[in-house]
């Protein structure tokens, strides 16, 4: 809806201040069209538990919280009792998190290096070929051999999906850089090439370094789940074992707390990105 205010000029129109509902009508109309579907699908599935409704995951994901579960500390080696669901989400997280930072500075660091030097491109763009087709899973076995059936394996396969999704991230967003903006700062004195990469280099490529550790804060969810596949402990495992026992509406519940999850660390992210990038 717009408002007309009178210029000595003429009318122009300005757009009112306020949240566009018709948005969130949208998204809530979408959402129970999901729940909707869902909810005959499962009605219709024999037999029942295959495919369990809105309802019974509701239940399920409502006990992931009404019941507790001992949480084994690391290094602390002490025992501390949790709901079952945030007791699994912290295993999960004990992988995760070490995963996703190591392999986003890594893999970010690497690709400005490869993006910026062109002698370094050339020598290490055939092994970043090489290696960048394998799946972060398929590093499963090595994982195991390597450190064993714990967190750390984990942690390494996460750490896998998060560099290379970093390191393209950075590598285009240091390939893109202007020559214009080089130019300029060369004119004004920028000469060193340490100093065009800190000054130049880095606040043009922020935006893409950023968009790529978004994005893989989403992709190692994902990968968090397979990476728990060799038994692991947390969220993924507990999908897969409550898939084992046909209690379906758990997984379906556990699926839920990591969309819960990634869309906290989501949102929590977007506004640190809006901070960062107040510049532009």
């Amino acid at each position: 809806m717009t408002a007309r205010t009178t210029t000595g000029i003429g009318d122009v129109e300005r757009p009112r201040l306020g949240i566009d509902t018709r948005r969130y009508a949208r998204g809530v109309g979408g959402l129970c069209i999901f729940l909707t579907v869902w909810w005959i699908g499962a009605a219709t599935t024999q037999p029942s538990y295959l495919l369990p409704g809105p309802v019974e995951s509701a239940r399920a994901f409502l006990d992931l919280f009404t019941t507790s579960t001992a949480l084994l500390v690391p290094l602390f080696g002490a025992e501390i009792t949790l709901p079952t669901g945030i007791a699994h989400l912290t295993q999960t997280l004990l992988h995760y998190v070490p995963g996703l930072l190591f392999g986003a500075v890594s893999g970010a660091g690497f690709g400005l290096a490869m993006g910026w030097n062109g002698a370094l491109d050339d020598w290490l763009r055939p092994l970043v070929r090489v290696l960048r087709p394998i799946p972060p899973l398929a590093w499963i076995v090595f994982a195991i051999v390597w450190f064993g059936i714990h967190h750390t394996g984990a942690a390494f396969i996460v750490f896998v999906g998060a560099f290379w999704i970093n390191f393209y991230g950075a590598y285009g967003g240091v390939e893109g850089v202007s020559t214009e903006l080089t130019d300029a700062a060369s004119t004004l004195g920028v000469e060193r090439d340490l100093s065009m990469l800190k000054l130049v280099a880095l606040p043009s490529a922020a935006p893409q370094v950023l968009t790529g550790f978004r994005t893989s804060i989403g992709r190692c969810w994902m990968i968090v789940v397979g990476a728990e596949l060799f038994g692991a402990p947390g969220v993924g495992y507990e999908i897969i074992n409550a898939s084992n026992n046909l209690a379906m509406a758990t997984s379906v519940a556990y699926m839920f707390l990591i969309s819960l999850a990634f869309l906290c660390m989501d949102v929590g992210f977007r506004l640190l990105e809006r901070r960062v990038l107040a510049w532009r």
